[in-house]
């Protein structure tokens, strides 16, 4: 689920790792279970949800928001209503997959260069200087000063020059490619630029909530399976992914990255087998 389309979809980042919310363990939802299938009865998706204990008016509410911002279509036969996802959601589901499943896989290589990006907008336009702010904060830039953005991965000017294009901002706007220089520490800077104690602390929460966790039946895996996916699914998009070498030591997100993979690998299949359960109790067949 790319930075860019889930600003208007997903939770922002200051609500990020509170606790999930309908709309978002539904998307959890389609994303792990509904996304090899295709497509799915609503009887299947508030029965699963229920498990999670959200109503079934919340999850019919859900639905029809997803629906509502393009990325599910609904077909009704007879009185029942079939799920699918539009071209645009299976793109997005897919790609977030792609992304969730694999962030924290690997340490990601450095060479030590930086992109440094300078924008100006105006004081006066202050809700463009939100957007502007939220839109590169989503791809992994921090901001030491006001109008500076770096990211240690040059490849994101892409990214970067594609918001700026967006939001009519590339006229005012430089970028460069440099290495840090002798003067100051490049931890002090990081430190600035991003809100690496508050993503620790989050890392931690992560590993106290799931670390323990034990479930012995379908439906107890599947509900664990869930909330540790729907968790873990947000970091992506609070870490920048920065190098270890930048990171204070014996950083927490390795240690959650670690659990995630290993909880993920155990619960999955068990997880499924709950979900397929379900949907063959509302005459969902597989495909």
């Amino acid at each position: 689920m790319t930075g860019r389309r889930l600003e208007t979809s997903g939770p922002d980042r200051r609500r990020a790792l509170g606790s999930p919310s309908a709309r978002s363990l539904l998307m959890t939802i389609f994303g792990n279970n509904v996304l090899p299938r295709g497509e799915v009865w609503t009887g299947t998706v508030v029965g699963v949800l229920a498990t999670l204990g959200i109503e079934e008016k919340t999850a019919r509410q859900a639905l029809a928001r997803t629906a509502a911002d393009g990325w599910l279509a609904s077909t009704r036969i007879g009185r029942r209503v079939r799920w699918s996802f539009t071209a645009a959601g299976r793109e997005l589901f897919t790609r977030g997959a792609e992304r969730i499943f694999s962030f924290g896989a690997e340490a990601p290589s450095w060479d030590g260069s930086w992109l440094v990006l300078f924008t100006s907008v105006p004081e006066t336009r202050r809700e463009l200087r939100h957007r502007l702010r939220t839109r590169l904060a989503w791809a992994g830039f921090g901001s030491p000063a006001p109008g500076v953005w770096l990211s240690p991965d040059p490849n994101r000017e892409v990214e970067a020059k594609e918001v700026l294009a967006e939001l009519g901002l590339d006229d005012t706007a430089s970028s460069f490619v440099a290495q840090y220089g002798t003067i100051g520490e490049p931890r002090q800077l990081v430190t600035a630029a991003w809100d690496i104690a508050g993503l620790e602390a989050s890392y931690e929460a992560f590993r106290a909530q799931f670390a323990g966790a034990q479930p012995r039946r379908d439906e107890a895996t599947f509900v664990a399976h869930t909330r540790l996916v729907d968790h873990w699914r947000r970091f992506p998009f609070l870490d920048p992914g920065l190098p270890s070498g930048l990171l204070p030591p014996g950083w927490a997100g390795t240690r959650a990255a670690e659990l995630f993979h290993t909880r993920h690998a155990a619960w999955r299949d068990r997880a499924q087998r709950f979900f397929d359960a379900v949907a063959a109790a509302h005459g969902d067949e597989r495909r």
